[in-house]
């Protein structure tokens, strides 16, 4: 099997047994880049020069004296409206075709001390937020959406370029490429992991996470940044899991193959020997999507004043639309939302216990919908953001066109190190790729 094509968990054991060098792992994503990029377009800038040069030191390191930690010589992309102190960060902007950052974003600075090697910046939404689309084409079918805003991250870890990439989710931007790529993705609790040094947009809702091919992938990133909880979590056992399917009030906008990406998982656990149910959320929670909106663009009214007021030409006109609050958003909307979300992050976490461990509902509609004018509908994930709950993103099913289609599933704020070992007791039930 080709280096690249190893899941980041896999390549973290051969690469620590001393069976894989990272230089050769390097060497892998690069030619996958290499052969892939032209059509896929996942990447605004990668340095393969320094790539390797930086992929020689860290096996110098391991050899004499030992792994840096849990994501050594384990190569990301990072989402470019992530700083990097040694690439530019463009945010996908006229503004800052050319911006050069004198530091690290704290991610960043986080997967280099514990070992990790950033290979290059991955395209983006533009602030991650609105406005001009990034150019990244699905790598299963050319001139459909990968999804956004994580769009280059979510499209090289599906295309094997690189095994682990960093995105951000404030509506569905982490969740739904992960389903349209067909891969595993962890938009962790608010707060858990720094957004200092990313594009803010709006900080209520603004979180930082990762994608994978497994699992365990998310997890050794996880243990990188120190989840709480992380390195006492215990293995889950599917035959003990309770498991509420979750239609949510937003089930008519789900697709055919959406409909039938649930209702497999639901049949999937169950036979596993989990206790599957249905879930009906209360009355309240219908709201929480436009609650998530209005609160983001709020929000986002203060994030854009600066380039309102200083490069007014060069920004789109979403972000003027933003500034100028041409939704109409006003005080007592969003203080009635902020105060209905409050209220509904409490009822949410109450929901589990003795009788419920996790949900189980859609990551996105249906598969990628075609064009790249377009990053699908995140309808099913912006009420989980609001929310502030963990979700993990699990490959499930394929639509029509042989697209991917996910579900996720959801549990209380800071239950993530559960999630991700409940992800780990259920996705061999789930996934197709390893379902029997």
């Amino acid at each position: 099997m080709e280096a690249c094509r190893l899941t980041a968990s896999e390549a973290a054991r051969l690469i620590e047994k001393g069976e894989l060098s990272v230089e050769d792992l390097t060497r892998s994503c690069l030619t996958r880049i290499s052969e892939r990029d032209p059509a896929v377009k996942a990447w605004t800038y990668v340095d393969p020069d320094a790539a390797i040069r930086r992929a020689r030191e860290l096996d110098k390191i391991r050899v004499a004296r030992g792994s840096l930690g849990p994501l050594h010589g384990l190569p990301f992309g990072i989402k470019d409206m992530i700083d990097t102190a040694d690439m530019p960060t463009t945010n996908n902007s006229p503004a800052y075709f050319d911006n050069r950052p004198s530091h690290d974003a704290d991610c960043v600075r986080v997967i280099r001390a514990t070992g990790g090697l950033v290979l290059g910046k991955t395209d983006t939404v533009e602030f991650a937020a609105g406005g001009r689309k990034a150019l990244t084409h699905h790598p299963m079918k050319p001139g459909t959406t990968p999804g956004g805003s994580s769009s280059g991250s979510g499209a090289a870890v599906g295309d094997f370029q690189v095994p682990l990439a960093l995105g951000t989710q404030t509506g569905g931007s982490l969740i739904r490429p992960a389903s349209f790529n067909g891969v595993y993705a962890l938009k962790p609790t608010l707060g858990v992991v720094s957004w200092s040094g990313a594009r803010q947009y709006s900080p209520s809702l603004d979180t930082l996470g990762w994608y994978g091919r497994s699992p365990k992938d998310l997890t050794l990133v996880a243990k990188a940044f120190r989840l709480p909880g992380i390195d006492d979590a215990e293995p889950e056992s599917i035959g003990a899991l309770k498991i509420g399917v979750v239609r949510s009030h937003n089930w008519n906008h789900a697709a055919a193959e959406g409909v039938e990406a649930l209702e497999l998982a639901g049949r999937r656990l169950g036979g596993a020997g989990a206790t599957v149910f249905d879930l009906d959320l209360p009355e309240e929670f219908s709201a929480l999507n436009d609650a998530q909106w209005a609160i983001m663009t709020m929000e986002g009214r203060a994030q854009f004043l600066a380039e309102y007021l200083s490069g007014h030409a060069l920004l789109h006109q979403d972000f003027r639309d933003k500034v100028e609050n041409r939704e109409g958003i006003t005080p007592e909307t969003y203080l009635g939302f902020v105060n209905l979300a409050a209220r509904c992050r409490a009822l949410f976490d109450g929901l589990f216990g003795g009788q419920l461990d996790a949900i189980v509902t859609l990551a996105a509609p249906g598969e990628a919908p075609p064009g790249l004018d377009t990053t699908g509908n995140w309808v099913m994930n912006a009420m989980w953001t609001l929310l502030h709950a963990p979700c993990v993103a699990i490959p499930c099913h394929s639509g029509p066109n042989g697209l991917p289609v996910g579900v996720q599933i959801v549990g209380p704020r800071l239950s993530d190190a559960r999630m991700l070992a409940i992800a780990e007791a259920i996705a061999p039930a789930l996934d197709d790729k390893l379902v029997a």
